[in-house]
């Protein structure tokens, strides 16, 4: 284990405060929500502040955990996820009857497995992170209990999470067979040491891949993800789609850092394919969606595709690329979900999901529409939002390491997306409104996430440099120490 203890401080108070609020609501059955909210909100912010500012004086690169500058990123990047979605949450959750410890305490311990996830050493805190991580969204899904289509999510998330847990146990299995060793860069420079395992090293990596696939919806382990997210509760879909996919992310960069070459080179054309057939397929199947969240998770599929492109240039320098993009789409995805779920704040059933529900919503709700259609813009990868920015560092990074046909179809599949983000900014400033449809007022809370997230994303589009900046140092530090 890493000798330098403050730098675990923000695991101790992620997994602190999820305790706190569990046992809370176990002795206090009466406690108000606002104090659960305010417990979580608290926690959430100080295991970022604490990332932030503690720097480990020796971080362990041979330990369980890393405690370097990029784990401490992502947990920063993780900490600002769950306290806007937490912010999403107050009303949300507040009016369908589900505020209580099981929703705050489980989205900060999904939070701990994103850190274990993204920081993991050894192959072992990797999987007990993800399945922290698996069961604390299995859930969440599910938290509205008398909705039948939440619990439907909740079970099809469950199965699909399953499978893909034990094709990466048997992945982590065969690879320790092999290696004789848990730690992650030790088991992979096996390659090196035993060259005649090398097919067997293989079909490990392959087993762990399709079950990083299955969590990631890369084409074809994506099926279950538009039954899932239209299934979920908005803000929880925010969670599920930035946080476990940015974590998951922050992983996969690093075992392709550590990746000898000889396995890295058997790995090329396998992850070529799959990047093409995610961004054709995600972006494809996204222009017939008439619900807004299948679009938006067909969107996410399409926004794995351009990561997973970039994830072959990552030894030829574009990881910083990689970096600067998993910050960006988890800010434009997390509030295009959050808003959603804003607009069906006043609901009881499902969230306002049909096209047609938004409808005139830029003049009836023009601060909570524009926001949206800015996260909508930034998500096409339109200037002068963040996304453009990011999309232009990736395909920089792409062609810069000689993936001309890669980059041509990210490009093009890039250009068919603008269709459907367009359909829904149309329907809210081009089309009248639906006659009756009623929009709840949101709650400070609601307003002020949209605010962080809107400032954001313009700050990032038109001053990127300061992010730049760090990831470039992170990405430098990352490739020293593989």
């Amino acid at each position: 284990m890493p000798t330098d203890w403050p730098g675990l401080i923000p695991v101790v108070i992620l997994a602190g405060g999820g305790s706190l609020i569990f046992c809370a609501g176990a002795f206090w059955r009466r406690l108000p929500g606002g104090v659960l909210f305010a417990l979580a909100l608290i926690s959430a912010a100080a295991a970022g502040v604490a990332a932030l500012w503690i720097t480990p004086a020796n971080p362990s690169s041979e330990g369980m955990l890393d405690l370097s500058g990029y784990a401490r990123f992502f947990t920063c990047l993780f900490a600002a996820i769950t306290g806007l979605t937490i912010l999403f949450l107050r009303q949300y959750a507040r009016v369908r009857g589900f505020a209580g410890d099981e929703l705050y305490g489980l989205l900060l311990f999904g939070a701990l497995g994103m850190v274990l996830v993204a920081g993991a050493l050894n192959w072992v805190i990797f999987f007990l992170g993800l399945e922290l991580l698996s069961l604390a969204l299995y859930v969440l899904i599910a938290v509205r209990k008398g909705e039948a289509a939440s619990n439907e999510a909740g079970l099809k998330y469950f199965i699909m999470s399953a499978v893909a847990s034990a094709f990466l146990t048997f992945g982590i299995a065969l690879l320790y067979a092999v290696s004789g060793s848990m730690q992650v860069a030790g088991s992979l420079a096996a390659a090196l040491t035993y060259p005649d395992y090398l097919p067997v090293i293989l079909l490990s990596l392959a087993l762990i891949l399709v079950g990083i696939g299955f969590k990631t919806s890369l084409v074809p382990f994506h099926l279950w993800t538009p039954d899932v997210y239209q299934g979920a509760p908005a803000p929880i879909t925010a969670f599920l789609s930035t946080g476990s996919k940015v974590a998951l992310f922050a992983a996969l960069l690093r075992f392709a850092m550590l990746a000898p070459e000889p396995v890295w080179a058997f790995c090329l054309p396998g992850l070529w394919v799959l990047a093409a057939l995610t961004m054709v397929v995600g972006n494809l199947t996204a222009l017939y969606q008439t619900r807004i969240k299948r679009l938006l998770a067909y969107s996410s599929i399409a926004q794995m595709g351009y990561l997973f492109m970039t994830l072959l240039a990552v030894k030829q320098g574009g990881l910083p690329a990689l970096l600067f993009y998993l910050a960006v789409y988890a800010v434009m995805d997390l509030g295009a979900f959050g808003l959603i779920g804003s607009f069906s704040a006043g609901q009881t059933q499902s969230d306002r999901d049909d096209l047609a529900d938004y409808q005139g919503l830029g003049y009836s709700q023009p601060w909570r529409a524009g926001v949206l259609a800015v996260c909508l813009i930034s998500l096409a990868g339109l200037p002068p939002t963040a996304g453009f920015m990011g999309k232009f560092a990736l395909f920089r990074a792409v062609l810069h390491s000689d993936y001309v046909v890669l980059a041509v179809i990210g490009i093009l599949t890039a250009i068919v997306s603008l269709y459907y983000y367009f359909k829904v900014v149309v329907a809210m400033y081009l089309s009248p409104a639906t006659a009756g449809a009623t929009v709840p007022a949101a709650d400070l809370a609601v307003h002020l996430a949209g605010a962080i997230i809107l400032v954001l994303i313009l700050w990032l589009g038109l001053a990127p440099s300061a992010l730049f900046g760090l990831v470039d140092r992170l990405a430098a530090a990352l490739a020293l120490s593989s």
